[in-house]
């Protein structure tokens, strides 16, 4: 009796993929984006690339004291493509094993991938070569803002899009020009929100690992495996930035790291909700950290009339260093708040309209807490000061 064929070649023989290959797919994806980006981030934190040996100075922004790289989005932004090309040459290697031809192999296990990602790539290079260069030498606002719209052009185009009023039991498609309108100021405040909440040690990286790792959860629960792998690799290239990163951190991520990561949270939660995974405001809800904080920083500067543009250290997580606490102290906070909020929004698809309202409610209530601490933290403060 002749040996039985391999799983994966006899499933491939009946015309049907094993559940296993989008796995095999996926998990090459995202080791090939954990060791290329904690490899070339731990080489850039040792400045042993001259050419990106770029060093963050203290300013009025910052919370750390002494000069650190800020090269580390490089070997983060490396880390993506390097998962992106692992992914592939697994599954040329499984197309080369099985038979299958490789196109064909590609679409029944990963689903409609390459078609979103074809408009996000270019984005994400048109983004990360402004950025870079605005951290060897700065680049005069108004070009920044262009390649952040020019990176909402390139999403729109692709078919990503904020195209309806999305709120528990309530959903109101906008019009074409509103929805254009929308997008585009939700893809720019995402860049420029993630930039200005990194601005501590290990906190942007913690963000965007378990984030993204929410996404990717989302979209592997749900079947969309081209969707769920590449949220996947985003995840652990943070996880191999944040090797470096951890307090006391050894490299941030400079511009073009937070920059890329905002425009790949704008155009993933855009994507997911387009593909039906949640709807959109569960994406901003696993983002709410720093959504939030950003938001109410900004209305509060613009409240008080001050000059919202220039840097500042008025973020609840700088006033909770500023009043004293570590590093290391602030950020497990926030890395608690950041799970909790992932995994409210990961609960959330399968609740009800009432219950969704409910969490919604509950998680405003959270925020508002948040708020209330830090000031308290800051009043403690004072009091240390001001006492004999």
């Amino acid at each position: 009796m002749s040996p039985s064929p391999a799983p994966i070649v006899s499933g491939v023989a009946n015309g049907q993929l094993p559940g296993i290959l989008p796995g095999i797919l996926m998990a090459a994806a995202g080791v090939g984006a954990l060791a290329v980006s904690a490899w070339l981030t731990r080489r850039l934190s040792r400045g042993e690339i001259p050419a990106l040996r770029i060093l963050d100075h203290p300013n009025a922004r910052s919370l750390h004291h002494r000069p650190v790289p800020r090269s580390g989005g490089v070997g983060l932004l490396a880390g993506l493509l390097a998962g992106i090309l692992a992914g592939v040459l697994a599954a040329l290697l499984i197309a080369l094993v099985t038979g299958l031809p490789l196109g064909q192999l590609v679409v029944r296990a990963v689903g409609p991938l390459f078609a979103p990602l074809a408009w996000i790539l270019p984005a994400v290079l048109l983004v990360a070569a402004v950025s870079l260069r605005d951290d060897l030498g700065d680049v005069p606002q108004h070009w920044r803002l262009a390649a952040h719209l020019g990176a909402a052009a390139l999403l729109l185009l692709g078919g990503l899009h904020w195209g309806r009023l999305d709120l528990p039991g309530l959903a109101v498609p906008f019009p074409a020009w509103l929805a254009w309108t929308l997008t585009a100021f939700y893809v720019v405040w995402m860049i420029n929100l993630y930039n200005f909440m990194d601005g501590m040690d290990g906190l942007a990286g913690s963000m965007a690992a378990i984030g993204f790792g929410a996404l990717a959860w989302l979209g592997w629960r749900a079947g969309a495996f081209g969707y769920a792998g590449a949220a996947l690799v985003v995840a652990l290239a943070a996880v191999g930035f944040l090797t470096r990163n951890l307090p006391p951190a050894r490299i941030f991520l400079g511009d073009v790291g937070s920059s890329v990561l905002g425009l790949l949270a704008a155009a993933l939660t855009l994507w997911g909700a387009q593909l039906g995974l949640f709807p959109l405001w569960a994406g901003w809800l696993i983002f709410s950290p720093f959504i939030v904080d950003a938001s109410w920083t900004l209305l509060r500067r613009l409240w008080r009339r001050e000059p919202f543009w220039r840097a500042h250290r008025s973020h609840h997580y700088q006033r909770l260093v500023l009043a004293g606490w570590s590093h290391g102290r602030t950020l497990g906070r926030a890395v608690l708040l950041m799970l909790a909020a992932a995994a409210s929004a990961v609960a959330a698809v399968g609740m009800t309209p009432a219950e969704q309202w409910t969490l919604l409610f509950a998680w405003a209530g959270v925020y508002g807490l948040v708020h209330v601490r830090v000031g308290l933290a800051e009043r403690a403060a004072d009091q240390r000061q001001a006492a004999p």
